[in-house]
């Protein structure tokens, strides 16, 4: 069975814009439409890595990352930042919450299939 991934992002067109690449390559896809959203989703499913965006209402991207870098259920899961923040300061505090990988919006698909196959193998 293929990986599951979820992509959290405030903008449909984004989550389906993310959905529609994943699925091009045969991954499960869920989505949630911030980090509450993705929270609840995570207590219902399993998911292999997530795509996560910082700016969101609720429960922004940095936030929701440091509730599951906490949680020992959650914490393994891979997460890759997809977000239009694209200042250094941005990307390292990420990264130092426990993100995997970062990516700057617009992005382009090619990168991303890149990353989530590279952080599942």
């Amino acid at each position: 069975m293929k990986n599951k991934i979820l992509a959290v992002d405030d903008s449909f067109s984004v989550r389906k814009l993310v959905q529609f690449t994943l699925k091009s390559k045969g991954f499960q896809v869920g989505t949630a439409e911030d980090g509450q959203d993705a929270l609840d989703k995570l207590q219902d499913d399993e998911y292999d890595a997530i795509v996560l965006d910082i700016n969101m209402p609720h429960l922004d991207g940095l936030e929701f990352l440091k509730v599951i870098r906490s949680d020992s259920a959650f914490a393994s899961i891979p997460v890759i930042m997809l977000t239009t923040e694209g200042q250094e300061e941005d990307k390292n505090k990420s990264l130092k919450l426990g993100a995997s990988a970062y990516i700057v919006k617009p992005f382009k698909p090619t990168e991303l299939l890149r990353l989530v196959e590279s952080i599942l193998n």
